[in-house]
Order: C-alpha cells, then structure tokens, then sequence
C-alpha cells in the first residue's frame, strides 16, 4: 500500500491495482503544490470523498469530469454531484461494502458534519463518514473528520485494522491527545499517517506530540507529496 499525502486530508492511495484519490483539495489548499498535480491525478482509478465540506470535496466532481473516473460516497452526496455535473458515482452508505477492482471499501461513521456551500448558506450533503479499505491483506482506517467516538470500538472489532489515517489538527477534528487516545484505546495499529493537521494557523502545526502520545505505533508524517509505503 502506497500512501502520497497531497496536503491537509487529501491523499493518494495506491493498492490492488487501483490508485484512490482520496477527499482532493488543490485550488486554494495552502499545502497542496500545483506543480505536482500531474502526478497526484496520474492513473486515479476512483475519487474517495469523506464528506461534503469544501476542503475535502469542492474539487471531486471536475477532477472526475477531467478524469472520467467516478466519484465515490455517501449516497446523497454523490447522487448530488452526478446529477449536476454529468459524472459517474457510485454512491452507498453506512454498513455497505463496494468493491473497486480487488479493494473492498465499507463505510463507517464519523462524527462531525457535511454541508457544501449555497446561495442562501449550507446545503445538505448528507453525512461525515469514515472508510475500511481493504486490500493486499491489510485493513486501511480511513477515519475521515473525526472525534473520538464509542463506535472505535465496534469497528476494531469487525475489521481490525492495522493502519489508519487519522486527523490530528485540532479545532475541527481530534487534537493529538483525543486522536492518540483513540488509536491506543481501540486499535493496533502497526502505521499511521496523519492528516488534518499544518494548513492553517489555527490547526496543529507538527506531528511531534501526537507521535510521542502513540507510540510506540509508527507514525508517518510525509512532506506535502511525500509518499509511505507499508
């Protein structure tokens, strides 16, 4: 599994033969060089968006126009997009699994919010979420924007996850302490990259703290289009 951090929580997740683009931001994302787009976007076979908030998925639906890949998600959201946009989606919900290639995906909850922006303010994008992603014998925790939740604790159960990326920047999502409390009270984890953290000021500007809370589970904490692999 290949994990390229494209700044603030948008990811490129290359496994099992698919290659996800995961909640892109580009345009405005301070973190996020357009001199490496080309290669952020070369050979994406699907657009993975967590919610509906402008920093995770205002970009999804013209990269996949640009692309002719589908966008992927919570039903509402996607069954939105596509009919705007004239895309393709495969749109499901909490509790389904989808099959993209060999890369199971099932959706889990989050606890947090989803709104696009409206004329008249936000507009309904249906609910946060989070993602399993199953591949190349390994259990991905996609834990989208997040607080620590009581649900942690069913999904190490069901799934079992052996890595995650987890949001560490405060103020919208778990700060390091809620977020290292999460990964050492329900899981083990063997990896964790971290995301959700340096874009702004009012956000977490290092990894220092959260990997000092967790360890000793390896903690990854790539420069804007630095890849990991494990």
């Amino acid at each position: 599994m290949k994990i390229t951090w494209l700044g603030h929580a948008s990811f490129r997740i290359e496994t099992g033969g698919q290659v996800l683009l995961l909640d892109p931001w580009f345009e405005g994302n301070p973190k996020f060089d357009p001199s490496g787009r080309d290669a952020a976007v070369e050979g994406v076979t699907q657009i993975l968006v967590t919610h509906g908030h402008g920093d995770h998925a205002a970009d999804a639906p013209l990269l996949a126009k640009e692309l002719s890949v589908p966008v992927v998600g919570i039903y509402d959201w996607v069954s939105h997009v596509t009919a705007v946009h004239g895309i393709e989606g495969v749109g499901f919900n909490k509790g389904g699994t989808v099959m993209l290639g060999d890369v199971a995906v099932t959706m889990v909850n989050a606890t947090h919010s989803s709104s696009m922006a409206g004329e008249d303010g936000p507009v309904y994008a249906g609910t946060e979420s989070g993602y399993m992603i199953g591949s190349e014998g390994r259990t991905l925790y996609v834990m989208g924007d997040t607080d620590v939740m009581a649900d942690m604790g069913l999904f190490a159960e069901l799934h079992q996850p052996d890595c995650a990326i987890v949001p560490i920047g405060g103020h919208f999502t778990m700060d390091a302490k809620r977020a290292a409390f999460a990964c050492k009270k329900f899981f083990d984890f063997r990896d964790v990259v971290v995301s959700h953290y340096m874009t702004f000021p009012l956000l977490a500007q290092s990894a220092d703290e959260f990997a000092g809370l967790v360890a000793p589970v390896t903690v990854h904490a790539p420069a804007p289009m630095g890849t990991v692999e494990f």
